[in-house]
């Protein structure tokens, strides 16, 4: 599993390690100048960005044509003048942030001068590999660099040259703060570097990888540095017997259309089967008028006579179409729903739409998902959506990160024990002393 690691590899992750030492000194005052920085910084490549992603973008287009490149990538790959605006306007609004290092998170008296204190703290050294999309290039160092963190990014190749000058104006800006070295955010190009890397589990502290389900599964199987992300995102909407009709067309419409390549899109539409003659039709008209192709199970398609509806096979609810596709399925009620997305689903963002406020509870309790959404459309499991400023990605497990992961999801804790000579043997034996344990709000 562990591949040779070249020294030029390993010189970069020793580099960046050290580098997220020496910034863990450093004062969020500091952070936030160097992020400032990065900003104005990204503000004067503007244009050169934008030369190296039209160069990236011809390409890919090229590769779409001779079906070397899904579209959907070439989608995810689209970087205007507008949207790298945004980015850098990502970047001022991760400095505003509160400071996610040095919270007291609990402290305690164990005894008279002897003080315990668990203190959030960075994560390390973080390994990043993602596809396509430019904005994650800026979203995760601005991150990084709050978190006190240091990055090693590797994109995919329908974007390197747009990562690779993102980068290298990142790293012009952490020039002139000695306090932040330019080390803490890397970039490396070469995909026989993925899985140098990846054997790196001496150096680097966390991956994240951040695109296809084939790359998410290669990462898992070439690493034993711990994992942080998601491999799919197949996300459902219930629509309940109880839904308002015009309420559930424009969420599933929402959450279908505004980014159909995004993770949080739906793609399967769960409907009870009491509404189903009714609800179906307008539907599936809402859908033709927006360009989006249906797929049915056979009781839907028979629900829709008349109605173009290819055939869903029972192995195919798995599917995360990333396009302007969508799944749809009767069910039989809220219990036959759970248990779909039990089944099929990919513990990503699962959405109920109904005026039933029990049905409604149960369905929030029951779906054990990163995010679970009551009127509302999936489009909403976003760490920007939430207020966490900007995201370096959404996490299906169940431990340490779920859901959007923001800046807390970049940090861990310490215990901070401070006293005043007191050794342990002095609490044990027949004279042992007691503990206070007094914990503190």
């Amino acid at each position: 599993m562990k591949a040779a690691v070249s020294e030029s590899v390993r010189s970069l992750a020793v580099a960046a390690k050290q580098a997220a030492r020496e910034i863990s000194a450093a004062s969020v005052a500091e952070r936030n100048q160097a992020l400032e920085a990065v900003a104005q910084e990204l503000e004067r490549e503007a244009g050169a960005i934008l030369e190296a992603h039209a160069e990236d973008l011809r390409e890919a287009q090229a590769e779409v044509t001779r079906g070397e490149l899904a579209r959907v990538l070439l989608e995810r790959l689209a970087l205007s003048p507008a949207k790298l605006d945004s980015m850098i306007a990502g970047v001022r609004a991760v400095a505003k942030l509160p400071d996610p290092i040095g919270r007291v998170l609990e402290r305690t008296t164990l005894d008279t001068g002897l003080e315990l204190e668990k203190v959030s703290c960075p994560l390390g050294l973080l390994a990043v590999i993602f596809e396509a999309r430019p904005e994650a290039v800026t979203q995760i160092s601005s991150l990084a660099v709050k978190s006190a963190n240091a990055v090693i990014l590797k994109p995919g190749r329908e974007v390197a040259r747009t990562a690779g000058a993102l980068v290298a104006a990142m790293r012009r800006a952490l020039r002139t703060h000695t306090a932040i070295p330019e080390a803490l955010v890397t970039g490396i190009q070469e995909r026989a570097e993925v899985d140098e890397l990846l054997g790196l589990d001496d150096v680097v502290d966390l991956v994240i990888p951040r695109g296809s389900y084939a790359l998410v599964r290669h990462v898992q199987a070439h690493t034993r540095i711990p994992l942080l992300g998601h491999s799919e995102g197949v996300c459902h909407i219930y629509v309940d017997g109880a839904a308002d009709f015009a309420m559930a067309l424009e969420i599933i419409d929402d959450a279908k259309t505004d980014y159909p390549a995004a993770c949080n899109a739906v793609e399967t539409v769960l409907v009870c089967r009491d509404i189903a003659a009714s609800f179906l039709p307008a539907l599936a008209e809402r859908m033709r008028a927006r360009g989006v192709r249906l797929r049915g199970s056979r009781e839907a398609i028979g629900t829709l006579p008349g109605t173009s509806m290819e055939l869903v096979a029972e192995e195919e609810w798995h599917t995360e179409y990333g396009d302007l596709i969508l799944a749809v399925k009767v069910v039989g009620g809220l219990g036959e729903a759970i248990e779909h997305i039990a089944r099929y689903g990919s513990a990503h963002t699962d959405a109920i739409v109904t005026e039933d406020a029990e049905a409604a509870k149960i369905f929030l309790a029951q779906v054990d998902s990163a995010g679970v959404f009551h009127n509302a459309s999936t489009r909403f499991s976003d760490g920007y959506r939430y207020g966490f400023g900007a995201e370096v990605g959404i996490s299906t497990s169940r431990l340490h990160a779920r859901g959007p992961v923001g800046l807390a999801g970049l940090t861990t804790y310490k215990y901070v024990l401070r006293g005043g000579g007191q050794v342990a043997r002095d609490y044990q034996g027949p004279a042992a002393k007691a503990f206070v344990h007094r914990r503190h709000d």
